[in-house]
């Protein structure tokens, strides 16, 4: 099971060591970092988040609850209380050899818990490069549809990525989660 805690200067370390080439920066954040990673840049980035009082954007590590060991990153920024409204970002399972073991759609589900129960969000999206297959079916497996498809919006070297976007609405998340529930005798 993963837990999600408010990712903190003493994790900077550990992303950085993890986020160790320019692709893999791009794919983690966009445009939002530059490489490498450093310790102010990953400072600007937490200020003012994980405030409930204020909620703009929540920014997490994820931890094996059975280990205790940090396994990844994710975010959920965009919050708009008026159209409750929110959107993942920066979503990384951190080493290579943990991927593909089901941590992103814990991280995913757990993340999607703090949005629909404790802040009350309606709609939570995210966008994925089409070429990332296994993100695309990690976050199928955790109820998003995919919406559209938006062609040719990030350039890395001579090539250009296109973006997957993603989104599940409240309802379908609480179909998903009262349906894996044991039903009351």
């Amino acid at each position: 099971m993963i837990k999600l805690e408010p990712f903190t200067p003493a994790d900077f370390p550990q992303l950085i060591d993890w986020i160790n080439d320019e692709r893999l920066m791009k794919e983690w954040s966009g445009s939002l970092f530059s490489f490498p990673l450093t310790k102010d840049a990953l400072s600007w980035y937490i200020e003012g988040a994980n405030d409930l009082k204020d909620p703009d954007v929540f920014v997490y590590k994820a931890v094996d609850s059975k280990t205790g060991g940090v396994i990844g990153h994710i975010s959920l920024g965009s919050i708009s209380q008026r159209d409750r409204s929110g959107r993942i970002t920066r979503v990384l399972v951190g080493e290579a050899c943990e991927r593909g073991r089901g941590y992103c759609t814990g991280m995913i589900r757990a993340l999607l818990r703090i949005g629909f129960e404790d802040l009350k969000l309606h709609r939570i999206s995210l966008g994925v490069y089409d070429f990332n297959k296994a993100a695309i079916k990690c976050y199928l497996k955790a109820g998003f549809k995919q919406e559209g498809v938006l062609r040719d919006v990030v350039r890395h070297g001579e090539d250009y990525w296109s973006l997957v976007e993603m989104g599940i609405l409240e309802d379908e998340w609480h179909q998903l989660t009262h349906k894996s529930e044991p039903r009351a005798a």
